[in-house]
């Protein structure tokens, strides 16, 4: 891993992040976040989700939220979308990025979408045939690892499933998702240098969470193997209301800190992205995790917004 290279962090927080939360965090308030975390630099995000508003009430302002970053010209906006359904919703109210989400793990698709596996693959294939030619699309490939209903997942089977995937679009964006938090750096070591010499070329991602407080190192050992896209959630907001046990994703803080510390740009001010994260833990409703926002502000007050 070199010293100069560049590595996207992709901020999940105001989607993945903002998702659990019971208390519905007023619009403005999402808005304000998202230009905290833009002023700090980031630059692609995922900022909402197109979804049933009765599942996750969190995200019945997707189209104002998605109104509101699309004022900014050089933010690559993703948007989360579980269905071909969704997905038409999205681009009609001005998505130029999608999510596509779906399961390696049958009894988590299940819970997820209410669908099998291959039928969020049709879906899938049928989403990315019909996309404007501008228009970007990325697959969050949940449960590539673990499963919170049935343990440790296979590399074969999810080998055998983006296999489908990368016949259903060439240009989508793979990123392999520990959804539990439960898998180890030699595991995700393993498969995401599989996937780079199976299918070269492709685009890769690595979504982690860091429920047993390996996040930073499995987004390091991803990035060792040569992935140079993860995302991470600022405050460590996040958890899948689909997966028992799971706590939040990797803080945004914390694979920022060690990136620079390791010589590796990332286009992004620390600073800043703490004065954003603080903000954020203190949301009514929120379960915050990660470490660097604790060492470096400790028991600092939130300041500047309200967030309430």
């Amino acid at each position: 891993m070199s010293s100069t290279d560049k590595i996207t962090v992709v901020e999940v927080g105001p989607r993945d992040g903002f998702q659990p939360i019971g208390p519905f965090i007023p619009t403005e308030t999402k808005i304000a976040l998202i230009e905290e975390l833009y002023k700090a630099g980031i630059r692609r995000m995922e900022a909402t989700a197109f979804v049933s508003a009765k599942a996750v009430p969190q995200m019945a302002d997707a189209v104002d939220i998605l109104t509101a970053c699309n004022r900014f010209g050089d933010l690559d906006v993703q948007v989360l979308v579980p269905s071909a359904r969704y997905a038409d919703q999205a681009l009609a109210a001005g998505a130029m990025h999608l999510s596509f989400v779906l399961s390696v793990s049958e009894k988590h698709n299940m819970n997820n979408v209410r669908r099998t596996t291959a039928d969020s693959l049709a879906e899938f294939a049928q989403t990315a045939k019909a996309l404007p030619s501008d228009t970007k699309i990325r697959l969050n490939l949940a449960t590539s690892f673990d499963c919170p209903f049935d343990g440790a997942v296979s590399p074969q089977r999810v080998l055998e499933v983006v296999e489908g995937l990368a016949a259903a679009s060439a240009n989508a964006e793979i990123a392999l998702c520990d959804t539990t938090g439960r898998t180890t750096p030699d595991a995700v070591s393993y498969l995401c240098r599989e996937v780079l010499t199976r299918f070269p070329g492709r685009n890769w991602a690595f979504h982690g969470h860091d429920t047993y407080g390996l996040g930073a190192a499995n987004v390091l050992a991803a990035i060792d193997a040569g992935f140079t896209v993860v995302d991470a959630s600022f405050g460590g907001l996040g958890g899948c209301p689909f997966a028992p046990g799971a706590t939040g994703n990797v803080a945004t803080e914390d694979v920022v800190w060690t990136l620079h510390k390791m010589g590796i740009d990332t286009g992004i001010s620390l600073e800043a992205l703490l004065d954003a994260s603080v903000q954020a833990a203190a949301l009514p409703g929120a379960s915050a995790g990660g470490r660097v926002r604790a060492a470096l502000r400790g028991a600092q007050p939130c300041a500047g917004m309200e967030v309430a």
